[in-house]
């Protein structure tokens, strides 16, 4: 490209967000700028510069889809290999009940050793929440993809999209350089982000949701919010076309969020809001207990990780293998992040106890806080998965039917673990394809009840101890006002 790509404005342009997701903050005001020292939006979008960053963004979305298609591809067959055909392989009648303990062992050694010897930090801590956080360095991608798949396909149960959204970045990050190696910063920011939407909405089946993800995880508001906003929409839109026409060419299936073939659910009841009531303070509860464990088990796992992550390893596969000698059912109920056994433990409710859905929950619940302690992956599948299984146990309960009951309990324990009240209202709404208007005002409920009661418990052991704080005096009135 003859020109870097920049927002116009300031230092290289005024867009974009800061290295831990934050708006940047606006340099000196430019030509055309804004009262206030904000660029003028509408200069910005007539920019040469910010339609090369659409060009670029469009071309991103083809690469980093089909790269995030084959990562989750690659998942899913070694899932299936390690777990199913090697044991055959081996000459075993089935899988093993024990075979989960070295497997999850070696995921630990794996996950220590290129955490501690390659470059960067291979990805976030997940204990530390959902966040976009800095896109790695190119230098960095080659540990984020190792340590989350040797995270995801040897069975710790955490998900796929917080991996997918660094390599997306980090490949963002990289095509800004290659195209212009003088790019100010906020165009690698913004290519980043565009890099992060487009391998994130492959995983969750939509560039709407993806969006909304990313928008509410990085905090971007205001009139800002459009300019990173559309060259995430484009390179996502363009690279879903990708994803789809590569499902199609290998007829190796979709990844999709929506479960198809449950009873019809026509209109939400009084009882149903007070069924969303409870279901949020459940939720609450359980989701604050596993950050609060979280946080507490990454506390020693990071005194001595080569040591600690593969004892964690030995609890997760421990806990698969009581729930399996408890119910009789398989251990991959447990292991894993969920995505793909949630629309089996839906249409198939009838099949489970109320006691083997609870003995579900808590072995699911240890292996999730377990696997947050030193592990690389994402909370969103197993949060999904552990609410999903708590609506299916409440549905036993009169004037609670299965489709309100599962996705009530899906958005109340993703807004827990996720702190993001809309993202999880849309995950939750469109599990439930046709559905999903009728369970919206129930989500809603839950939802806010879950987002507003998690405020007030502790996010780790340290708040267990803190004295409770003055309340804060919102002063609402307009500025200037009396």
């Amino acid at each position: 490209m003859s020109e870097a790509p920049g927002v116009p404005g300031g230092q290289g342009g005024q867009g974009g967000q800061g290295a831990q997701g934050g708006p940047v903050s606006p340099a000196a005001p430019a030509a055309g700028a804004a009262p206030g020292g904000l660029p003028d939006i509408g200069e910005v979008l007539k920019s040469r510069s910010y339609i090369q960053l659409l060009v670029l963004a469009a071309a991103i979305g083809v690469p980093v889809s089909a790269v995030a298609w084959g990562y989750l591809v690659l998942v899913n067959h070694l899932q299936t290999w390690l777990f199913t055909s090697f044991p055959a392989w081996l000459g075993f009648n089935g899988t093993p009940v024990w075979w989960p303990v070295p497997l999850l062992v070696l995921a630990g050694v794996l996950v220590s050793l290129i955490i501690t010897y390659l470059p960067g930090t291979s990805g976030h801590e997940p204990a530390d929440g959902f966040t976009t956080g800095t896109p790695p360095r190119p230098i960095d991608l080659p540990g984020v993809f190792l340590a989350s798949l040797a995270t995801l396909v040897l069975g710790v149960v955490l998900g796929p999209e917080a991996p997918l959204i660094a390599i997306g970045g980090g490949l963002g990050v990289l095509a800004v350089h290659l195209a212009a190696k003088d790019a100010p910063p906020q165009a690698a920011t913004m290519m980043a982000a565009a890099g992060s939407f487009a391998a994130v909405s492959t995983l969750l089946g939509s560039p709407l949701v993806g969006a909304f993800l990313l928008m509410e995880a990085s905090g971007i508001g205001g009139a800002m919010l459009g300019l990173v906003l559309v060259p995430g929409l484009l390179a996502a839109g363009i690279g879903t076309l990708i994803f789809v026409g590569l499902n199609d060419l290998t007829g190796l299936g979709t990844f999709s969020l929506s479960i198809p073939g449950l009873p019809v659910f026509t209109h939400p009841t009084g009882v149903l809001f007070l069924w969303a009531i409870a279901m949020a303070v459940v939720c609450t509860f359980l989701g604050s207990a596993i950050r609060v464990a979280g946080l507490a088990l990454q506390s020693i796992v990071l005194r001595s990780r080569l040591i600690w992550t593969p004892v964690a390893g030995l609890v997760i596969a421990g806990a698969a293998i009581a729930f399996a000698e408890l119910t009789g059912k398989g251990p991959e109920n447990v292991l894993f992040s969920g995505q793909d056994a949630l629309p089996g433990l839906v249409l198939n409710a009838s099949a489970w106890t109320v006691g083997a859905l609870i003995v579900l929950v808590l072995a699911k619940t240890i292996a999730y806080a377990v696997s947050l302690s030193g592990f690389r992956g994402g909370p969103i599948f197993p949060a999904m998965f552990i609410g999903s299984a708590i609506g299916v146990a409440a549905s036993h309960l009169p004037g609670l039917p299965l489709v309100p009951s599962v996705a009530m309990g899906i958005g109340a324990m993703c807004t827990v673990m996720l702190g993001l009240p809309l993202t999880s209202t849309l995950l939750a709404v469109m599990l439930f394809s046709s559905d999903g208007l009728s369970v919206t005002p129930l989500v809603i409920v839950a939802v806010v009840i879950s987002y507003v009661l998690s405020a007030h418990l502790p996010h780790r052991l340290s708040d267990l101890r803190r004295k409770p704080t003055t309340p804060v005096d919102l002063d609402l009135a307009p500025a200037g006002g009396s």
